[in-house]
């Protein structure tokens, strides 16, 4: 155990911008998430239909994740090229989806002409939209050629906020059982993988670098500029920053070193939290006009957040003081669900919030026209 003077080293600049984009994400995520909701009851659009996971689902995400962990534990260098590839086209469909909500608002705002091109699986394609597409893949193409930890944190966020838009929970039953589920996940491979497995799993996977198929094609063509193309990649599955960000120092650590955070540490909160904001959502458009008390201070959301910046900050304290990898989940579940469940069951809303409503068809429409 370290002494607690050390703590003082979360005040340096990579734990602080760590800590703030992390929040900021996944509070980001949960507003998206809504967002698209509405624009989905808007535009009536059954293509792109989210995902409402049932138990049956919430139970086997650990498993599965289990699984591709040690898929990945064990065959990491084989698959590596095909990960990277499938990696990257995910990325770039997840960064379309987080900068077109920006780019109709800029088109709407200067009254922009965007004629129709296409058609492509029964939706429309305009000439905008295929601007936005080049950009999103340039920018992955960016990143494939230079590996760089800017780029990967974006393409990152950018996958985070589309799983959490796009995959959803529908009460705090199914939440609680998925969050209790990878709460075991996570303490199992963080701490005893290394018992069964002779290595711990999940950081061994975690700081594994993929081979670019970039470089192995440029390589194969004798392709000029070789040099310039990295050959292994950090897969934007967490968030890094150099320990030495802005030439803050770290005793004990080099300049290669990065502080990291897995997307999953964000995600799942942040199922949470757009649970916990739609929920608010739908509690303020369905107030009785004659109930005068004020609502003010009394968002399920801020509790989530303001429990997710508490236990981010006490799981980053605890890598310090044990200098051990810590699983996140250990201490972001209780900060995030605990205080939610506490408060609803203080405001009689906890079976409300614990078994769900579905919107009826009048919620629909109020929620479409905000």
């Amino acid at each position: 155990m370290e002494p607690l003077w050390k703590l003082a080293y979360l005040l340096e600049p990579a734990p602080i911008t760590l800590i703030l984009t992390a929040i900021a994400v996944t509070s980001g995520s949960a507003f998206r998430a809504l967002n698209y909701g509405k624009e989905m009851e808007r535009n009536r659009d059954l293509s792109e239909t989210s995902i409402t996971l049932d138990r049956s689902q919430a139970l086997m995400i650990p498993i599965m994740s289990s699984c591709s962990l040690l898929l990945m534990f064990y065959l990491f260098s084989s698959v590596s090229q095909l990960l990277t590839a499938f990696t990257a086209i995910a990325a770039a469909s997840s960064l379309y989806f987080c900068l077109s909500p920006y780019i109709a608002q800029v088109k709407s705002q200067f009254g922009l002409a965007d004629p129709f091109v296409t058609r492509c699986c029964s939706k429309t394609f305009t000439r905008i939209q295929g601007l936005l597409l080049l950009l999103c893949s340039g920018i992955v193409a960016a990143w494939l050629v230079s590996g760089h930890w800017i780029l990967n944190n974006l393409l990152g966020i950018s996958l985070c906020i589309a799983f959490v838009s796009h995959v959803r929970l529908p009460n705090i039953k199914i939440c609680a059982m998925l969050l209790g589920c990878l709460f075991v996940y996570d303490i199992f491979w963080v701490f005893y993988s290394e018992r069964f497995f002779g290595a711990n799993v999940m950081v061994s996977v975690a700081t594994q670098q993929a081979s670019n198929p970039v470089h192995t094609v440029a390589n194969s063509l004798s392709l000029p500029g070789l040099q310039l193309i990295t050959k292994k990649l950090e897969l934007p599955v967490k968030i890094v920053f150099p320990r030495n960000l802005f030439g803050g120092v770290v005793p004990g650590g080099s300049a290669a070193d990065y502080m990291m955070l897995g997307l999953g540490d964000m995600a799942i909160p942040a199922m949470l939290l757009a649970l916990a904001l739609c929920f608010d959502h739908r509690k303020s458009h369905s107030v009785n006009p004659l109930d005068l008390t004020p609502t003010k201070g009394k968002k399920y959301i801020w509790y989530a957040i303001s429990g997710y910046a508490i236990g981010l900050v006490t799981a980053l304290a605890a890598g310090i003081l044990t200098r051990s990898p810590q699983p996140a989940l250990l201490y972001l579940v209780p900060s995030t669900l605990g205080p939610i469940i506490v408060v609803s069951w203080i405001r009689n809303e906890l079976m409300e919030l614990w078994e769900g409503t579905s919107p009826t068809t009048n919620d629909k429409a109020r929620l479409a026209e905000v």
